[in-house]
């Protein structure tokens, strides 16, 4: 029998999820609205996220450390990748860009293999988010509330910069007008290869969050970008924040369809996709 303090915990499961989603769909959807092409790569920067962070946390001892370590170092190559790679086809055919990511996302994935193996890892919480807190209705595991905290304060400083400061104000103009913003004598390019860094930094970040949770494994970059994809387009590929809405709605609803049907709970997230561009096909949050 399903009680409603269960349903609280599977909710609570979800928003913590959901929120590893919405950093993920969040830095996608920065991208994806400056150069107009899906990061293909982004799943690969989430694997290298945990892969760092497993590795300079265990070396260092700091928790921390591997956090700033993964955001950092996906950050870099983020902007490596723009730099010398996507902007030799930024006005390619778009079928070129996309190849041109999916195989840098390859390559990624091989270099992690290389370098740490093929073998799955496991990444504990430090010590003082082990255990659980009591939510009144049943207790919920430190670590899972501390993704959510830690998913907020990040999306609320992202969200600060786009939103009250001029280098917000012009990333924001090249999204949504570049050719315009390029004529005011705003440098795209530049804002290009800044918004490609803070979205691979946010997919190493989420990595890093994740691994603790879900253990670490060659493949779940590519399982991660799947979701991520389903998320950023029922938030609205035109809205930079529609994914984070999107991404808790999406985890909520994975867990919660856990409860009855649990080997659905996957196919759950593309049967709501369709059913939400059914009735809105720009999205939840996107514009016609």
């Amino acid at each position: 029998m399903i009680t409603s303090a269960l349903l609280g915990v599977q909710v609570a499961n979800g928003l913590a999820v959901g929120a590893l989603y919405a950093l993920m769909a969040f830095g996608l959807s920065i991208i994806k609205g400056l150069l107009n092409v899906p990061n293909f790569a982004h799943g690969a920067l989430f694997l290298v996220g945990a892969y760092v962070a497993w590795a300079v946390s265990g070396g260092s001892g700091s928790f921390w450390l591997g956090l700033l370590a993964a955001a950092a170092a996906t950050a870099l190559l983020g902007m490596a990748i723009e730099r010398l790679l996507v902007r030799r086809l930024h006005r390619g055919a778009y079928l070129f860009q996309l190849l041109l990511l999916f195989g840098t996302a390859l390559v990624m994935e091989q270099t992690v293999i290389a370098i740490w193996g093929g073998l799955g890892r496991s990444m504990s919480p430090p010590p003082w988010l082990t255990g659980a807190v009591d939510l009144g209705f049943s207790p919920f595991p430190r670590y899972l509330l501390f993704i959510v905290v830690a998913a907020a304060v990040v999306i609320a400083a992202v969200w600060a910069l786009i939103e009250r400061t001029w280098i917000g104000a012009r990333i924001r103009a090249g999204i949504e007008r570049p050719e315009m913003a390029q004529s005011l004598g705003i440098d795209v390019e530049a804002l290009v290869t800044a918004a490609f860094a803070l979205g691979a930094g946010l997919a190493g970040l989420a990595g890093a969050l994740a691994a603790p949770l879900t253990g670490l494994s060659v493949t779940m970059g590519t399982d991660m970008l799947a979701i991520a994809l389903v998320v950023v387009v029922l938030g609205g590929l035109g809205s930079i924040y529609g994914g984070v809405l999107a991404g808790l709605l999406v985890g909520v609803v994975q867990s919660l369809a856990a409860l009855w049907v649990p080997q659905a709970s996957t196919v759950v997230i593309y049967a709501a996709m369709i059913l939400v561009l059914a009735v809105r096909p720009q999205g939840l949050l996107g514009e016609r």
